[in-house]
């Protein structure tokens, strides 16, 4: 799945940290649980935009499977699938945004990226290989965001 067998067909691991301004009155932490859905989906929205800028092509967001979720499926250049999970913090207590993105909420993004691979797969009628993919995070730290390109791979996990 993924970077499994195809390392020789994607760019070795690289970190690009772009930076932007966000309105600090948006910067809210996503990860409470009082905070409603819309917050979150606007720093999915801003992100996404953000990607669109840099020619990514949006495919899909929300992708759900029982036990995995993938806020973003964008499409690169280079036909490569890109899974970007999205997340904003306020502040950078405990490492901030990209920090808070543990080993069990890699695998669950893994995991909902496999389902979507394969439910992919199984809608296209023409057989294709897998495409080449990767996982990207946006983050807002403090309200600037910053897009870590290849930020783990799948079988890292």
């Amino acid at each position: 799945m993924c970077h499994v067998g195809l390392r020789e067909q994607v760019a070795p691991k690289t970190v690009q940290k772009t930076s932007i301004n966000v309105s600090p009155k948006t910067a809210h932490n996503f990860s409470c649980a009082h905070q409603s859905k819309s917050v979150g989906a606007a720093f999915e929205a801003r992100a996404r935009e953000f990607l669109q800028r840099q020619r990514l092509r949006f495919v899909a967001s929300n992708v759900t499977c029982r036990g995995g979720e993938i806020d973003l499926v964008m499409s690169d250049r280079d036909g490569a699938l890109v899974f970007v999970e999205v997340r904003a913090r306020a502040q950078r207590h405990y490492g901030g945004a990209a920090a808070s993105i543990g080993w069990q909420k890699r695998q669950r993004i893994v995991r909902a990226a496999r389902h979507y691979l394969a439910t992919r797969a199984a809608t296209n009628r023409a057989p294709r290989d897998e495409p080449a993919c990767r996982f990207d995070v946006v983050a807002f730290e403090s309200g600037r965001l910053v897009w870590l390109r290849d930020a783990f791979r799948a079988d890292e996990l």
